[in-house]
């Protein structure tokens, strides 16, 4: 959809977001976007959103001075902010004045430059180091002056006093390379504060001088168990800006590959979490049945993982002759894995005690900090775009937005293997009707985009997974950014584990269900 926004001064901005907030309801912070408009100068988008009505608002803030850009924060109103503002800060150089931990998210403490600055250039910089740097106990907070100028003042992350242990980075048991630094107090975690950006790879700034299919390669490598549908919402969003219409084909094909990633990706959830608490028999059991999905997409598409499916317009390659087949032989398969899932796991005494009752999300927590997906409809929040937002074939299926109200782990457990029996009814309604027609549609040579700012969103894996796109007409994007899935998970980790013991840490990372390329994209 394109974005049409509303443009307020920064002096203006923090009372308007609280008066959005109290009077229209945009208790959701969607995406917040921060951007080089070059001699307009720094400034961000915010995508807001009322769960309630469902009504959207974006809005456009601009400092125009290049030098020193400030904006206040809306880390009070909206929760996710806190970590959004840092990720801005860390690759733009916006000073939110008044957020507690103006910390870089990313990048070493000691980078020099803003690589997603227009003018930024890091040869100038010599940023590559290879001495450590040691993580500092500290941050800052600046507030803006009587004078108008920044007030610079120093904040703690930890006490003096505080024993604080690393987890990670390693992986699988954070789930990728993750730093996690806990404060415990006794057995009791008192503050976790996630350390980012091991793998980070500067996709968004390796957009900006890609064609349009170049960069598409690059989603299929940030959530890998989401590859199909990150790839889908990237080819939606040009789809929509060009006014490009695929087939019903092409519609009724990636709605069935983007179920059969979410129960590949739900498979993984099930076999790593019950690694974590020991179960390798249950772990074995989800990777035989995993890799019949795998066999599947590697007949069409030629990758099991990294599988580079859509296209814009279309798809790279018509349906394999097996497919159907495969995918009908597949899905009692996985009815009976289910039940053997819920035999051998589900209903484990240990399983239960270790799930049940931990790491509590209440569904204000959850729609503060950004949740969607699964952690999010485990604490009671309806947030699925299948049903709200429905795109491609999803208008023409019958299935069920699996909830639950208690929010804990046992929850966001369920409500994964629940969704793969409704995946399976999804692919079981449209496999023996996939309509004629083309594959792909005939597209020029040269991709431009019409200028403009733009926004598609699809329901990944683990959530909402968002494109947002600025172009200037050329064959370029001026601006990608995606709203990561993984992104708001992770920052929930500090809410979610306090109180509960550093042995639960895992069992709650598991459960909400992170994959770490997606953050570090």
């Amino acid at each position: 959809m394109v974005l049409d926004y509303q443009i307020i001064a920064p002096a203006d901005l923090h009372q308007e977001m609280l008066r959005l907030r109290a009077e229209k309801g945009m208790d959701f912070l969607v995406n917040l976007t921060g951007m080089d408009w070059g001699e307009e100068g720094f400034g961000v988008v915010y995508q807001l959103e009322s769960t309630q009505t469902g009504e959207q608002i974006n809005i456009k803030a601009i400092c125009a001075d290049r030098e020193n850009p400030t904006l206040p924060t809306v880390s009070d109103i909206w929760d996710i902010a806190n970590i959004y503002e840092r990720e801005v800060y860390d690759f733009l150089g916006i000073i939110f004045t008044g957020h507690p931990d103006m910390r870089r998210i990313y990048l070493r403490e000691d980078w020099v430059g803003y690589p997603l600055r227009k003018d930024d250039k890091p040869e100038e910089q010599n940023p590559l180091r290879m001495d450590a740097v040691p993580l500092s106990d500290e941050t800052v907070c600046y507030e803006m002056g009587e004078d108008g100028k920044l007030v610079k003042r120093k904040n703690v992350i930890f006490e003096q006093d505080d024993y604080v242990v690393n987890m990670g980075p390693q992986h699988p048991s954070t789930h990728g390379v993750l730093h996690f630094r806990v404060a415990l107090e006794g057995e009791r975690i008192k503050k976790v504060d996630p350390v980012l950006g091991y793998i980070h790879r500067g996709i968004e700034k390796m957009n900006e001088s890609m064609t349009y299919p170049q960069t598409l390669a690059l989603t299929d490598r940030m959530d890998y168990l989401g590859a199909m549908q990150n790839r889908h919402a990237l080819c939606k969003v040009i789809e929509e800006a060009m006014g490009v219409e695929v087939s019903d084909r092409v519609k009724v094909i990636r709605t069935i590959m983007d179920e059969l990633q979410r129960i590949d990706s739900h498979i993984l959830f099930f076999s790593c979490l019950c690694q974590d608490l020991g179960a390798t028999t249950a772990f074995l059991y989800g990777f035989r049945d995993r890799e019949k999905v795998l066999d599947i997409f590697e007949e069409t598409c030629g990758g099991r993982l990294i599988l580079n499916y859509n296209t814009i317009g279309g798809v790279q390659a018509d349906l394999h002759p097996n497919f159907v087949r495969r995918v009908k032989e597949f899905i009692p398969v996985m009815r009976k894995g289910l039940k053997e899932y819920n035999d051998i796991f589900t209903g484990n005494v240990i399983a239960r005690n270790r799930m049940e009752g931990v790491g509590i999300l209440t569904k204000d927590q959850v729609i503060a900090m950004g949740c969607t997906g699964g952690t999010g409809r485990a604490s009671g929040w309806h947030n699925d775009l299948r049903k709200l937002r429905p795109y491609d074939a999803y208008d023409r299926v019958d299935f069920k937005e699996i909830t639950f109200e208690k929010g804990d782990s046992f929850a966001r457990y369920m409500v994964r293997l629940l969704e793969i029996e409704e995946s399976l009814k999804i692919i079981e309604q449209l496999i023996d009707n996939i309509p004629e027609g083309s594959y792909q549609e005939k597209m020029k040579p040269i991709i431009k985009v019409p200028e403009g700012t733009y926004y598609s969103a699809v329901e990944g894996s683990r959530g909402q997974f968002g494109v947002f796109l600025e172009s200037r007409g050329d064959k370029f994007p001026y601006r990608i950014h995606y709203r990561s899935t993984g992104l708001p998970l992770v920052y929930a980790m500090d809410t979610v584990c306090r109180g509960n013991l550093i042995a639960d840490l895992v069992t709650i990372g598991g459960t909400l269900d992170y994959v770490v390329p997606d953050i570090d994209r």
